[in-house]
This record gives C-alpha cells, sequence and structure tokens, in this order.
C-alpha cells in the first residue's frame, strides 16, 4: 500500500504489496495539491510499502524541476536486463521518496520551482556558487532527520540514500556532512559534487595566498571565509604552521570547508568513507555534463571515500536498464538482505 505525508515515516509501513505506479493519492483538484505545496517548506513525501515484512528504507530524491510524485513512476516500474524491478528486487525495502521544497530559482528569473538548492548555469558551474548554501544547508538538515528516524527502525546498515541530479549532489553533500552512524549505501545517478573545485583544490594542497577568496572576493570585502586570516595569524598560518600540515589533514580541512561554507560547522567526523557509493551518468548528458560526474568521483576518491563510477555509452540525462540493473547488484552486496 502507499502512503503520503510526514506522519507516515513514524509509523507502521509494511503490508500490502504497492501496485507499480499507483504511487500516491490523486489530489481532489489542481488547487487542494498547490494548497499543500507551500513555497519553502518540504512537502509530505511519498511512502511505498514494501511488498513484504519491512527490513530496509531508501530515501529516494528528485532532479531539480521535478516532484516525488512525478519521479517516482518511472524509477518504480522500468525493467532491468535481468527481468527485475525496484520493488521485486527489494521486497523488503520501504522507498521514500522526498520532494524539494519550491523556491526562486535565480537562472528562471526568479521563478518558483521545486529544487534543492539554488545554483547558477551548469556550463558555468564555478560561478556564483554562494547561491547553493542556503538551500544545501536546509536540504541536507531535512535529509538527516529523515535519515536518523529510518536508522532508528531499521538500523544504520539497511538504509540507502539514492538521488538523481541535484538529488544525487544533495546526496552527496548530505553523505559528506554525516555524523551520525554509518548507512549502508549511497547511490547517484547523473549527478555532481557542490564546490568540488574548491574540495579538490584544498585536498591538493592549494590555499589563498594570492589574497581571494574561494569565490574570487578580495579578502577586505569578505571577512566570513573559513581560510581568510589577517595579520600576524595570516602570517604563521602560511609560515611554520602551514608546514606542519599533513598530507592526511588536507581531506579533513576540505570537508571543513564544505561544512563552513553551508553552515554545518557542528558537524564533525569522516563518516562518509564508511559509505559506500555508486555513481552512474551517461556519456550524452546534455544537462549535468559527464565531466561534472568524473570531478565528482575525482573528489571523493582525494577524501578517502569508497566510491565506484559507471559511464554509459551514449545515455543521455537521465538512468537506463543497464544502470538500474548495475544499481541493484551494488545494493545486494551492500545490504543485509537475509
Amino acid at each position: 500500500m502507499v502512503s503520503q505525508g510526514e506522519n507516515a515515516l513514524l509509523g507502521h509501513t509494511s503490508g500490502e504489496p504497492s501496485k507499480l505506479g499507483q504511487v500516491s493519492p490523486v489530489p481532489d483538484s489542481p488547487r487542494a495539491s498547490r494548497a499543500k505545496d507551500v513555497p519553502g517548506q518540504f512537502p509530505d513525501p511519498i511512502i511505498v510499502s514494501p511488498h513484504q515484512e519491512h527490513k530496509q528504507t531508501f530515501i529516494i530524491l528528485h532532479g531539480r524541476g521535478s516532484t516525488a510524485e512525478r519521479f517516482a513512476p518511472p524509477l518504480l516500474s522500468m525493467i532491468t536486463p535481468s527481468g527485475e524491478t525496484l520493488q521485486t528486487a527489494f521486497p523488503h525495502a520501504k522507498l521514500i521518496f522526498l520532494t524539494a521544497s519550491r523556491n526562486r530559482a535565480t537562472i528562471y528569473k526568479r521563478s518558483l520551482t521545486h529544487q534543492w538548492f539554488d545554483h547558477w548555469h551548469m556550463e558555468e558551474f564555478s560561478k556564483r556558487q554562494e547561491l547553493m548554501r542556503a538551500g544545501l544547508r536546509k536540504s541536507a538538515g531535512y535529509v538527516h532527520g529523515i535519515l536518523e528516524r529510518e536508522i532508528r527502525e531499521v538500523g544504520e546498515e539497511n538504509v540507502v540514500l539514492w538521488g538523481l541530479s541535484q538529488g544525487c549532489a544533495t546526496s552527496l553533500v548530505s553523505l559528506l556532512t554525516w555524523d551520525g552512524k554509518a548507512f549502508a549505501a549511497t547511490v547517484g545517478m547523473c549527478g555532481y559534487l557542490p564546490f568540488a573545485n574548491h574540495i579538490e583544490d584544498i585536498v591538493k594542497g592549494g590555499s589563498e595566498e594570492d589574497g581571494e577568496d574561494l569565490f574570487g572576493e578580495d579578502e577586505r570585502d569578505n571577512d566570513d571565509d573559513p581560510f581568510c586570516n589577517s595579520g600576524d595569524e595570516n602570517d604563521g598560518r602560511n609560515g611554520f604552521e602551514n608546514d606542519r600540515i599533513t598530507k592526511q589533514d588536507l581531506p579533513m580541512q576540505a570537508v571543513t570547508f564544505l561544512r563552513d561554507e553551508i553552515e554545518m560547522e557542528d558537524k564533525a567526523g569522516m563518516v562518509f568513507r564508511d559509505v559506500p557509493v555508486f555513481m552512474g551518468h551517461g556519456t550524452e548528458d546534455e544537462k549535468v555534463p559527464i565531466e561534472r560526474g568524473r570531478e565528482a568521483r575525482t573528489c571523493l576518491d582525494l577524501l578517502g571515500a569508497d566510491v565506484q563510477m559507471v559511464e554509459y555509452e551514449g545515455l543521455g540525462h537521465w538512468y537506463s536498464e543497464e544502470m538500474l540493473g548495475n544499481i541493484f547488484g551494488f545494493l545486494e552486496e551492500k545490504l543485509c538482505l537475509s
């Protein structure tokens, strides 16, 4: 059976099998649907109950401009080359499809759209990265809350975080800022990693000795850069103190930078290293170029994450039967299925 709403996250979720495609009750009218979709607030998730006893939970995030209601049916109905669907391959899994809040998108002339965070044009992704901060903080915090509840219910070894496109980006940031128990796995489809260029630069030993912060602003105009110091303190950092920075310290500095950027300074540790990551990306992706996916994989490697990436020749900005089959195989290895 299928349930909808935040309360369902706290209640019993096993029961009758869900029918493919019957993911959400149809609203009585468009007006009723809009009334539940308040700008700036996360709509109720769509929850698909397991076919059998509840033993695992998959938390799934759509891409920018979509919703759980639109994203769930095609994912549930796709059949892998081995003849499996998501629900037949994992009959004990509860599927929680989250929907991003509606916020104003800068590149769409400030119109409202469902997005996990705001950002600049993908072809100029290194610009205007400050746009991402507020949304990532809010969305990662929301995902963390769902993770905590599901881990309490089925155990950390049985929880999966999964995202497409911007949902993948949000899942990766949620993983890197997570300081709870290491959960089973993270899956990303045709995605990318926010702030990847800065993270990679820090891990490789880059610094801001040229007097500019990480977003190209003069240090006199920005007092909030976590690595921007002045006076004697800066001299010490760039002198003797810098000499004592070890290669092992750099990944922690990079993760600390990310947490500081989205104001999650209270998060600590490197739990993400114990959460295996699968990334799938089409070579002909027209919306998120495969270079962004490769960049994300490189960053995760440099940070010490357990990541594997598979590229799919000729595939655009979506998933395929082959990709889904590879994801199922990956999850079967990582989950406690007995």
